[in-house]
């Protein structure tokens, strides 16, 4: 049975319901799912839960269901760029789970690997570890964290064959790969679809085994999060 979908659309027509849990891949604004997430605010399912770095920009990546109201709670490592969400987490119309980035990435990690729970000292003393287990080991304090596990999981990945191996790009891999593993239903948007064989397997940083859609990209949009430029000589 092929793997790939002729569009977002399609890809994600038998999958997406209310108060879902969508895991998002991308680093700021830098390999984010942007096509599979225009297809999630087209559908209109509401009451999301969202985790990922953060919340996009105004009207881009996830700040496009920001904007749409179809986000009930976000888990996130840092939401400093987008002021409508800033807006709306104030109000009290969104909720907000703040994890550092580390102990992020590590829940993702850990739900993908079977591992529902472990203990870190990272935000032991601070409001992150408001009413969560504490241990002692050695003499250390560490908070026990969850596993993250999504219903489904959306990736964006430079290349991928038919059979869902997957290359990223430079900073488009932060995120990305783990993310890919962090739910059974992972669709995986593509910029360059090939043939098996045609990627050097030492190349290959998300297993096939992970992906179960792909959706081939017409056409990339990249956009730039801080425009820094400086004046010629």
């Amino acid at each position: 049975m092929s793997k790939v979908y002729k569009d977002a659309a399609s890809a994600l027509a038998d999958l997406l319901k209310d108060g879902m849990t969508i895991i998002c891949g991308g680093f700021g604004i830098c390999g984010i799912p942007d096509t599979l997430l225009r297809a999630v605010e087209a559908s209109g399912v509401k009451d999301l839960t969202i985790v990922g770095n953060n919340p996009g920009l105004d009207g881009l990546g996830v700040g496009r269901l920001v904007n749409s109201g179809q986000i009930r709670k976000l888990v996130a490592s840092y939401a400093g760029e987008n002021a409508t969400f800033a807006k709306m987490y104030i109000a009290g119309e969104i909720e907000l789970e703040y994890c550092p980035q580390g102990t992020l990435v590590e829940r993702m990690r850990a739900g993908g690997s079977g591992i529902p729970a472990f203990y870190t000292p990272t935000g032991v003393g601070t409001q992150i570890a408001d009413g969560k287990e504490i241990r002692v080991f050695e003499g250390r304090e560490y908070v026990l964290e969850r596993g993250i596990v999504g219903d489904i999981a959306l990736v964006h990945a430079w290349k991928a064959d038919t059979e869902g191996n997957l290359v990223y790009r430079k900073t488009a891999r932060n995120f990305n790969p783990i993310v890919a593993t962090a739910s059974k239903m992972t669709i995986a948007e593509v910029e360059h679809l090939v043939e098996p064989g045609e990627i050097d397997p030492d190349h290959i940083i998300t297993p096939g085994i992970f992906i179960k859609r792909i959706v081939p990209l017409a056409h990339v949009e990249k956009h730039i999060e801080k425009l820094t430029v400086r004046e010629r000589g």
